[in-house]
C-alpha cells in the first residue's frame, strides 16, 4: 500500500504541519494526518503506509479516555458525519481526519517525563539534571524517577525546539494558566501510565498541547500520546541501563543516529523498506493493544 504524503483538498489552507495538513472550515478545522514521518526536524522522502490512519485512531482513543480530565477540541471523528461539502472526499479522509473546534494554541510544548531517556538522558549524564530540574546522583538510562517531572518547551515554527524552565513558561502564558496546564499534564500522563500498563506498556514519557477557547478556558488540540508524540517502551522487555525495544519513532531515530554520513540536516536520506516496514509494525502494534483496528 503506498504512503499518502501530501493532500490537496480544495479548502483554505491553515497549515501544513510535519505529519498534519490542516484546513480552516470557518468556525472549525479539518485535520489530516498525512503518513509523513520526521525525525530530527526533518521529514523523511518516504512516508509510512497507514501511518496517519494509526495517529488519528490511536489520539481518538486518548481524547475519549481523558476528556474527564480536560475538555479537547474534537467535534466529530467520523467523515459520515463532517459537513456535506467534504463528502466527496470520503476515500481520502476516512479514518485519518477530524473535523476541530479553532481555538488560540497555548506557545508552549508541555512534555512529561516519568523516566529518564533521550535528550533528558544526555542533560543528565552532564550535570544530575532534566530540563534543569535536580535529579538524584545514580539513575540510569530508562530509570524510572523519583516522581514525573513536567518540562516545558518552546513551540518552533522552524528549527527546534527549546527546552525551558516553569519561571518562563509562566512569563510566556500567565502564572495562573502555566500552574493549571502543569497539574494538568501530570494527570493526563498519570492516565497514560495506568491505561498503557494495563497492556504491557510503559509510558515513558509524552507531550501534550493546549488551545484556548473565547472564554480563555484551554482544552487539549493536536494530538495525545500517540507514537509520535510519546515514548511508549515493552515491559516485559524494560530493562533500566539500556534502551528498551520501544513501539514508537525511536526505533527510526536508532537507524538514524547509525548512519556515519547523515549529519540530520535537510534533506533527509531515503529510508530502506525494512526501516519502513519495521515502523510500521511498531505502530500497529501500538494500536492493536490498546484495541484499536486500522
Amino acid at each position: 500500500m503506498a504512503a499518502l504524503l501530501t493532500t490537496s483538498l480544495p479548502f483554505p489552507a491553515f497549515r501544513r504541519g510535519k505529519v498534519r495538513d490542516v484546513y480552516d472550515l470557518g468556525s472549525r478545522l479539518l485535520m489530516v494526518a498525512t503518513d509523513r514521518i520526521s525525525a530530527f526536524d526533518c521529514i523523511m522522502p518516504e512516508g509510512i503506509p497507514d501511518k496517519g490512519r494509526i495517529l488519528t485512531q490511536v489520539a481518538n482513543f486518548w481524547f475519549a479516555a481523558t476528556r474527564d480530565i480536560l475538555p479537547n477540541h474534537l467535534e466529530a471523528t467520523e467523515v459520515e458525519a463532517f459537513p456535506a461539502g467534504l463528502q466527496p472526499f470520503a476515500e481520502v479522509l476516512r479514518g485519518r481526519s477530524i473535523l476541530v473546534r479553532k481555538t488560540v494554541p497555548v506557545p508552549v510544548e508541555c512534555v512529561v517525563r516519568g523516566y529518564l531517556a533521550g535528550s533528558g538522558l544526555k542533560e543528565y549524564v552532564k550535570s544530575g539534571t532534566v530540563c534543569g530540574i535536580p535529579l538524584p546522583p545514580g539513575l540510569r538510562n530508562a530509570d524510572p524517577l523519583p516522581e514525573p517531572i513536567f518540562t516545558p518547551s518552546t513551540k518552533a515554527e522552524v528549527g527546534h525546539d527549546e527546552n525551558i524552565d516553569f519561571a518562563a513558561m509562566a512569563r510566556l502564558v500567565g502564572e495562573d494558566l502555566a500552574q493549571r496546564l502543569r497539574a494538568v499534564c501530570l494527570a493526563l500522563y498519570r492516565r497514560g501510565q495506568e491505561l498503557a500498563r494495563e497492556r504491557g506498556i510503559i509510558l515513558a514519557d509524552t507531550k501534550f498541547e493546549f488551545g484556548l477557547l473565547e472564554d480563555g478556558e484551554p482544552i487539549l488540540i493536536d494530538e495525545v500520546l500517540t507514537p509520535d508524540s510519546s515514548r511508549y517502551w515493552l515491559a516485559d522487555s524494560w530493562r533500566p541501563g539500556a534502551n528498551p525495544p520501544s513501539l514508537d519513532k525511536q526505533y527510526l531515530r536508532d537507524y538514524l543516529e547509525a548512519l556515519p554520513d547523515w549529519n540530520k540536516q535537510p534533506p533527509a536520506p531515503h529510508l530502506p523498506e525494512a526501516v519502513i516496514r519495521g515502523v510500521h509494525d511498531r505502530y500497529l502494534d501500538l494500536a492493536a493493544r490498546f484495541g484499536i483496528a486500522i
